[in-house]
């Protein structure tokens, strides 16, 4: 059997601690997940796994047998990329993942446009309200929106995520319009449950503003936010990116303009720039290319129908 293939399987079920996971993700059968661990158990001379009724451990040749097959299978790859890289056409399928938010409003209709130009590529999007790991979900890029990185993976900053106050016009009119950032302690803020204390960090010509805030709703995802602060339930700080358009047509009011909140970085977040696929590679570069400049496009228009108001 090929070897190449055995070890790519051996992998794959050292890191999944089953057979029948390592099938699933490499779509091949139980059955030939045993064949080719048994090719290469036999090819090595040695047992590398230990079987129980639940589970799969690695025995002490396996340990060692690990980390000499993922080398090989790098450096196979390495010989793949550098012979792909001179296709014109990518190749492939990328998992990504990213916030609910940003995929609803950005980033869908940014990876079609992708797909659009490089039609063989095939995309998984996989969106949650956490950071997930790259390694144990097999993720090949991440588009993330902070300022706290991990650096043990490698980040590319695609642009900034500008946020506002805003609130339903409904709201407003129940509840007034606040003047200062002392007067959002009077008023039903509704934020984003990421720790202990709701406040909302903003800046005043530069300077730093902490503002500690109450409010009757509390949530992990930003589209649940948007759609409470669109019902009239309150004052809500929002990302751009976001609520441009709702800004624009009205359904929200941008507050306090002269408070800007904390911007933070929207990045492309990934393994390795040693051993990145060619679709990987393109699709980086056209997110940085469309998101990037000296405001995102979604910002250019909210800016200048801001400073429009103001004159």
């Amino acid at each position: 059997m090929d070897r190449l293939t055995a070890m790519r399987v051996f992998i794959e079920v050292a890191e999944r601690g089953s057979l029948t996971g390592a099938g699933e993700r490499l779509e091949l059968s139980r059955a030939m997940v045993s064949r080719y661990i048994a090719s290469l158990e036999q090819w090595l001379g040695a047992r590398l796994l230990h079987r129980t009724t639940r589970r799969v451990s690695l025995s002490d040749a396996g340990q060692q047998a690990l980390s000499r097959c993922q080398r090989m299978v790098e450096m196979a790859d390495e010989v793949v990329a550098a012979a792909g890289a001179r296709r014109s056409e990518p190749v492939g399928k990328l998992r990504i993942t990213t916030s609910l938010s940003f995929a609803q409003a950005q980033l869908t209709a940014a990876i079609i446009a992708f797909q659009q130009r490089w039609p063989s590529v095939e995309v998984e999007l996989f969106v949650v309200d956490r950071a997930v790991h790259l390694v144990d979900e097999r993720i090949d890029l991440a588009v993330r929106i902070t300022n706290a990185l991990d650096d043990s993976f490698v980040a590319r900053r695609l642009a900034t995520c500008h946020s506002v106050l805003c609130a339903a016009p409904s709201y407003l009119r129940r509840s007034g319009v606040p003047k200062s950032a002392a007067e959002l302690k009077a008023h039903n803020c509704i934020t984003h449950a990421f720790g202990a204390r709701a406040e909302y960090r903003l800046r005043h010509h530069g300077q730093p503003v902490t503002v500690p805030v109450g409010g009757s709703l509390f949530c992990n995802e930003t589209a649940v936010l948007r759609e409470a602060a669109l019902a009239g339930a309150g004052i809500a700080m929002l990302p751009t990116y976001y609520v441009g358009d709702a800004i624009e047509r009205g359904a929200l009011v941008r507050l306090l303009p002269d408070l800007e909140p904390e911007p933070l970085g929207i990045h492309a977040v990934y393994l390795s720039r040693r051993h990145q696929a060619q679709a990987l590679r393109l699709l980086i570069e056209f997110l940085a290319e469309r998101f990037g400049g000296g405001l995102p496009p979604w910002d250019r228009e909210l800016r200048r129908r801001t400073r429009g108001a103001r004159r």
